[in-house]
């Protein structure tokens, strides 16, 4: 079969659904719409068609581009025409995450598939108000029950619209956390202050990535109070 044929079905396929679709439902949505029995597509043949469409849609000719995302393929409008697209769809256009609801659905993103109770612990706060925004936005779905916890709480898991949320294919494809540490993690570097007191429990938090600077800061402070506090020999005090 040639690929040519089954190309601008496979556009007309992916650009009226309204969610992603994967390879092999494009597959079979193609050799259904065309009667295909004996000479079906195959999946490498889609595969191939495929590629060919979203390299057409790189092109700087056109707006939008063919991109894999929220587990299938779809059309997305190219990230430099989003303010834009914007202007005709107003707030709507921005789905607003609560700092509450950003902790709690990167809990569950990461730890998933994860209990309330669970959430709660690492929280440290009560969280149904949040659970229950997530599941409203569909961000987050019940994925069964933990039957091996007392009383069989639901478990929670992220869903595709949170991958198409994100423009991501699954919750693999997520920051590693050892990456999200290495950025955010300060190190305590304690000071000693003059004049005792508590005071002298003060410390200084550097990034981790400033380590090697955090001897050369304090020894400019102490440097900075000495020049300061303490004449240099052989001054005139007139």
């Amino acid at each position: 079969m040639d690929t040519s044929t089954i190309i601008p079905h496979i556009e007309a396929l992916i650009f009226a659904s309204d969610k992603p679709l994967t390879t092999m439902e494009i597959t079979e949505l193609v050799n259904n719409a065309l009667g295909f029995i004996d000479d079906r597509a195959a999946i490498e043949q889609v595969e191939s068609a495929i590629e060919g469409i979203r390299e057409k849609y790189d092109s700087e000719f056109y707006a939008f581009e063919l991109k894999q995302s929220g587990g299938g393929w779809q059309f997305l409008t190219k990230p430099e025409f989003h303010k834009t697209v914007a202007l005709i769809n107003g707030d709507k256009f921005i789905k607003r995450l609560s700092a509450a609801a950003l902790e709690t659905l990167a809990i569950i993103a990461y730890k998933q598939p994860i209990t309330k109770s669970e959430i709660e612990a690492i929280r440290g706060v009560n969280c149904d108000y949040a659970v229950q925004k997530l599941l409203e936005k569909e961000l987050v779905i019940i994925s069964g029950r933990n039957e091996e916890a007392v009383g069989k709480p639901l478990i929670y898991s992220t869903s595709k619209s949170f991958m198409d949320y994100f423009g991501i294919n699954s919750a693999d494809e997520l920051p590693k956390i050892d990456e999200v540490l290495m950025e955010e993690l300060v190190k305590a570097t304690p000071v000693n202050v003059l004049g005792g007191g508590e005071d002298q429990e003060e410390e200084i938090f550097q990034p981790i990535t400033e380590t090697s600077n955090t001897t050369t800061v304090v020894a400019e402070n102490e440097s900075e109070t000495n020049d300061s506090d303490v004449p240099p020999p052989d001054s005139d005090p007139s």
